[in-house]
């Protein structure tokens, strides 16, 4: 097994693509089934197996460097799981549109018109349509990037504070800046109050997925105490979440106050302006529990995806002083003597987008996704019965060495355009694929590559000396104890 620096495993070798069929399920569907390779049944469901390896995440590239590109795996609560870590198999997958209930059951609580992430494939398509309408659409883009800099330029100046110092926190402040620009995005300038809205849903985030990875404690008396605590947070949690709810609803309203009488406009608001979600979504007619959850939902993605992408390039780029000085000189021949990109400078920082394309890879946000088999489907050779969790080992797929050579180095290189020609098109997933992949993905990239260009364009970043990262599985690809870097200026702000 090789493991390379950064603590991935490399993936095995890959099978040429199988077409899918429709063999007829029974006993020869169990059998054929049961061929899959994988690691012995364990009692306790496979629990301890992926404690072991530190997380599902890391599991999975251990799984596919000792089983090769299809695996079965335990999974505690799934009585079937398949993970796929080749590109060209993975494409025998990509119209599945059905998600497995169990493993997003955890946001139930923060949906009232039904769990959005589990939404049947015929209601899922039409709501998908409306939000990629906005969320992928350059007028939206246009509309918020002025906020969006202002709000980087605000973190870049408190950074600046600091520089030469202390070390920053990246995942702490990225993560805080990418959830103030998502806020301002779905709810735009009619909230009084932002930072209580932000407070609130981190409060909320922290309850709920702080649930989803919780360990018992270790005794009956510990166990009561975190019982006690735990419903003092859970009812914290609820009031922020009501706080969230009624936020929503004041911002709608004022969108149909606006509606009814043009105040601010002249001519009323346009309801089918592309760069309003609240706006797109009222004029669609959806109701309002499902425009209160599009928006948790909304939050919820951007929220950490964003920052921690950011993050990891910043902690890459402060290993690997040659690429940043690279990204700093296509940063000043583009931009000259101003500190930020405007809208059309994104197009022209292909260096710095490359940049976070690799990062992505050796980092995605998002390590694995999974959709449920609605009918069985051979594949590599083996057959995946109706019913089973295909999982999309996005880490392992980043880290197969039959399309990533030295999959474990950090090569910006890798996306020039005739690079990418050469690969089959799901070898880099960050955002997924398929009609459940991110459809908040246009959005995220100009959010990123616009905070890197201010924060690089400003500053040198360095490791920290002796601080360990170490990458964790908490809903996205985590640093344990945070990535806390040393920033100097690299020019006057």
């Amino acid at each position: 097994m090789t493991r390379p620096a950064n603590g991935a495993v490399a993936v095995g070798s890959r099978c040429p693509e199988v077409p899918v069929e429709s063999p007829a399920a029974g006993r020869q569907s169990e059998e054929a089934a049961a061929s899959i390779p994988g690691p012995e049944p364990r009692p306790d469901g496979g629990a301890g197996a992926i404690a072991a390896a530190g997380g599902l995440h890391t599991y999975q590239l251990q799984l596919h460097a000792a089983y090769g590109p299809v695996v079965r795996f335990q999974l505690p609560g799934v009585e079937w799981a398949v993970s796929v870590a080749d590109p060209v198999l993975l494409e025998a997958t990509a119209r599945l549109d059905e998600r497995p209930d169990a493993l997003f059951a955890f946001l139930d609580p923060l949906c009232e018109a039904g769990n959005i992430q589990v939404m049947p494939a015929a209601e899922h398509a039409p709501w998908r349509r409306l939000l990629l309408s906005v969320l992928a659409g350059r007028p939206s883009h246009e509309r918020h990037f002025a906020r969006f800099t202002a709000l980087t330029t605000q973190l870049a100046d408190r950074w600046a504070e600091r520089a030469d110092r202390r070390p920053v926190e990246l995942q702490k402040d990225l993560t805080a800046l990418s959830l103030r620009m998502i806020c301002a995005y779905a709810l735009g300038s009619e909230i009084a109050d932002p930072e209580s809205v932000i407070a609130a849903f981190e409060e909320v985030l922290t309850e709920h997925l702080g649930r989803l990875y919780e360990t018992p404690g270790g005794d009956a008396q510990e166990g009561r105490a975190e019982q006690a605590a735990g419903g003092v947070k859970a009812a914290k949690a609820a009031r922020a979440l009501a706080h969230l709810r009624a936020t929503v609803d004041q911002v709608v309203t004022a969108h149909r106050t606006v509606d009814r009488t043009g105040a601010g406009t002249g001519n009323g608001t346009d309801r089918t302006d592309r760069s309003d979600l609240i706006g797109v979504l009222l004029a669609a007619g959806e109701r309002p529990a499902r425009i209160r959850d599009t928006v948790m939902m909304t939050m919820l993605a951007a929220h950490h995806t964003t920052g921690v992408a950011v993050s990891w390039t910043l902690y890459l780029l402060g290993r690997h002083p040659e690429v940043a000085a690279r990204v700093a000189d296509e940063l000043d021949r583009v931009l000259g003597d101003r500190a930020a990109p405007d809208y059309p400078d994104l197009r022209r920082l292909t260096y710095l987008e490359m940049t976070l394309k690799e990062a992505m890879r050796l980092y995605p946000p998002g390590p694995y996704g999974a959709r449920e088999a609605v009918e069985p489907l051979l594949l590599g050779g083996h057959l995946i019965p109706a019913g089973a969790t295909v999982f999309y080992p996005i880490w392992a797929v980043h880290m197969n060495p039959d399309y990533w050579p030295q999959p474990e180095k950090f090569l910006p290189e890798r996306f020039a355009p005739d690079e990418v020609a050469k690969r089959p098109r799901l070898a880099h997933i960050p955002f997924g694929f398929g009609p459940r992949s991110c459809e908040g993905a246009g959005l995220a990239m100009i959010e990123a590559e616009l905070v890197l260009a201010v924060l690089l364009k400003r500053f040198r970043f360095r490791p920290a000396p002796g601080h360990q990262v170490t990458p964790i599985e908490r809903f996205v690809l985590w640093a344990a104890d945070d990535i806390r870097m040393n920033v100097s200026r690299r020019s006057p702000g």
